[in-house]
This record gives structure tokens, sequence and C-alpha cells, in this order.
């Protein structure tokens, strides 16, 4: 859930221009990713940062999003039970 959020938070964005504010452009540009999703203690960061083509992603997971039952199980997909997890994912971009 947490990398689906990252990639929808960046996926239809652009900053062309970034080359002309940012000194070195998007190899020098600085990312802060605040990820809001349950047991955040459980998140891989590290797998999280292959979704950012550019600049250095630096990562923030609080308790946040949300857990509910979709009343949906599917054992022939690994399904345990009928969880579901929403994460939220805010990128802001610096240097």
């Amino acid at each position: 859930a947490c990398k689906r959020a990252c990639r929808n938070a960046i996926e239809f964005n652009s900053i062309p221009s970034i080359k002309d504010i940012v000194p070195g452009g998007y190899e020098n540009m600085k990312l802060h990713v605040k990820i809001g999703c349950p047991d955040p203690h459980t998140v891989d960061v590290k797998d999280l940062a292959e979704v950012f083509p550019y600049g250095s992603p630096r990562f923030e997971v609080v308790e946040g999003g949300l857990r509910a039952n979709s009343g949906i199980c599917i054992a022939e997909l690994g399904d345990a039970n009928d969880e579901m997890f929403i994460a939220v994912a805010c990128v802001t971009v610096g240097y």
C-alpha cells in the first residue's frame, strides 16, 4: 500500500523547470516523503526508494492511513483475512 501511495503521489506530476530551480538539477533534488499507514514500523523504506527515479528521498513514516475490512478474502491470492490497508503519501521537493 505504501509503495502504491508513493507512485500515486508523483505519477501525474512534472516539474520540467527543476534544472533551473535546483542547483545541479534532478540529481541534487531532495525529496521529503511522509507516509501515513497502519503499522508504520513494518515499512521497508529501502523498497520505497526505488519508486523515485530522481533525487534523494528521505522518508518519514507515521501512524495513519486506514485499516478496514473489505469483506473479501481470496486464499488463492494469499489473503489470510479480509483486512485491507490504505496508505497516504505526501512528497515535497527541495534542495
